[in-house]
């Protein structure tokens, strides 16, 4: 009776998840759009933070249109099924890794993938890199776009969020990162209030990310555009 029982709870449970995500659909017009930004099973960032226009304003399906637009293999590449924590991830980027993955809708941890979004918002995913001890991190700049000069110095600030001994997710400043350029390392170094004084001398749009040789940091990300 008990093993019955807990059937029963399960499929109720399942139940609820599959109408709460059908209550969170919203058909999308074709001016609809959101950004996406995905990190691969190596911690590179393999679609930086670009226009997608989804089936339905979730972050399921910003991800797939995402996958679609970008993924060598189309929507091949991106998986999602339900758990008990409700829709939830099951491939990204290609990588299959038993559900070790984060994602993120405008720096803020949703509940589940059928969560919805809303035009114009940032879903961030990423695979998780350290498989053992699970310390990826999650981090964002304090931008998401921006313009310099060239030559200019302009300033960037890096949080990243963790957990107290409640575990309750809280901000920290992400002291001695390395800021990085299209993926490649600078002299720029965020000081203990996270905030980073970057220079560079060349026109064009650039990929600005961070990395740290003290946190596992899910790439934060910025597109600079330099005049």
């Amino acid at each position: 009776m008990k093993k019955q029982a807990k059937r029963i709870v399960s499929l109720v449970l399942a139940l609820a998840m599959l109408a709460l995500c059908a209550l969170t659909f919203a058909s999308c017009g074709e001016k609809d759009y959101v950004y996406v930004t995905i990190a691969d099973e190596k911690g590179n960032i393999v679609v930086a933070y670009e226009k997608v226009y989804p089936k339905e304003l979730t972050a399921d399906a910003a991800l797939s249109a995402a996958h679609e637009k970008f993924y060598e293999g189309g929507s091949d590449g991106y998986a999602s099924a339900e758990s008990s924590y409700g829709l939830s991830l099951t491939k990204l980027w290609g990588t299959e890794n038993g559900g070790s993955y984060g994602y993120y809708v405008n720096n803020v941890s949703p509940n589940s993938l059928c969560d919805a979004v809303a035009v114009g918002d940032h879903i961030y995913a990423f695979v998780y890199t350290d498989l053992e001890s699970f310390s990826d991190k999650y981090s964002y700049f304090n931008i998401k776009t921006g313009e310099a000069s060239r030559g200019s110095t302009f300033e960037l600030e890096l949080t990243y969020l963790d957990y107290d001994e409640n575990w309750n997710i809280v901000k920290k400043a992400a002291a001695g990162a390395y800021i990085t350029i299209d993926g490649d390392r600078t002299e720029f170094v965020t000081d203990e209030n996270g905030k980073a004084h970057v220079k560079i001398a060349e026109k064009g749009e650039y990929v600005i990310s961070a990395e740290s040789d003290t946190l596992t940091l899910a790439p934060a990300v910025a597109l600079i555009t330099v005049k």
